[in-house]
């Protein structure tokens, strides 16, 4: 029997990784690229020509979302996880409220890294449904606890990943009906290009979190719940 799994931003870093641990698990894995010009993806698929594909997505974008889920489903008629992995960190600076604020960029990056979560689930619902683990493993980060918040700034950033436990959790009470469960997950402090720009000043590289991440899919049942489960990549829980 086949297992399906998609994977958003897997063009590198964390989602590279996770789809690399996802096919050595035995998936096949719809590989989300953004990038053509970053050939990771077409590298390892040279490796895995039977059990991945490449899928061309722009979470930001209706159509592109719309284009991909139909090539998925013509490919796949169900999926046992989908990790919503694409993300922008916007202006990383140190503006307050004191300060201007660019509110088009806010609402950039809100939109890839809530709402085009929300438009990959929504396409792809019914195949996470046909599943037997039925599990969304969407990446959020600790910046999106309101409870814990200390930050002045990161408008941005710390509101989109705010926004993407909201709307993960409004899914969740569809999909905790037919025996699924969401995981929002955060993936600790990786050397990354969150911001475009290749920061190497984080103590983790991604494949540390990326091995926690799949050891998870492989028993989901342990997180399930009225709600969905808020964790660090250890599994420490996190506030919302």
């Amino acid at each position: 029997m086949s297992l399906f799994a998609c994977v958003t931003g897997a063009d590198r870093g964390l989602g590279f990784e996770m789809v690399k641990g996802l096919l050595k698990d035995g998936y096949t894995v719809f590989a989300g690229r953004y990038n053509k010009e970053w050939r990771l993806l077409d590298e390892l698929e040279s490796s895995y020509p039977d059990s991945m594909y490449i899928v061309d997505i722009d979470v930001s974008s209706d159509a592109s979302v719309k284009a991909a889920s139909q090539f998925i489903k013509s490919k796949a008629d169900k999926l046992e996880v989908l990790v919503n992995n694409s993300a922008i960190g916007g202006d990383h600076n140190d503006k307050t409220i004191y300060d201007s604020l660019d509110f088009d960029e806010i609402l950039k990056v809100i939109n890839v890294n809530a709402l085009g979560a929300t438009r990959v689930t929504n396409a792809l619902f019914d195949l996470i449904v046909a599943g037997d683990k039925k599990l969304i493993m969407n990446i959020s980060s600790e910046a999106g606890s309101i409870n814990t918040c200390y930050r002045k700034g990161w408008f941005a950033y710390c509101t989109s990943k705010a926004a993407l436990n909201m709307l993960s959790a409004i899914v969740h009470n569809s999909l905790k009906e037919v025996g699924g469960q969401v995981l929002l997950i955060h993936p600790g402090w990786m050397k990354s290009w969150l911001t475009g720009t290749y920061h190497d000043e984080a103590p983790l590289t991604p494949d540390i979190p990326a091995k926690k991440l799949v050891e998870m899919i492989r028993d989901p049942e342990r997180y399930k719940g009225e709600r969905p489960t808020f964790i660090d990549y250890e599994g420490n829980k996190w506030d919302f």
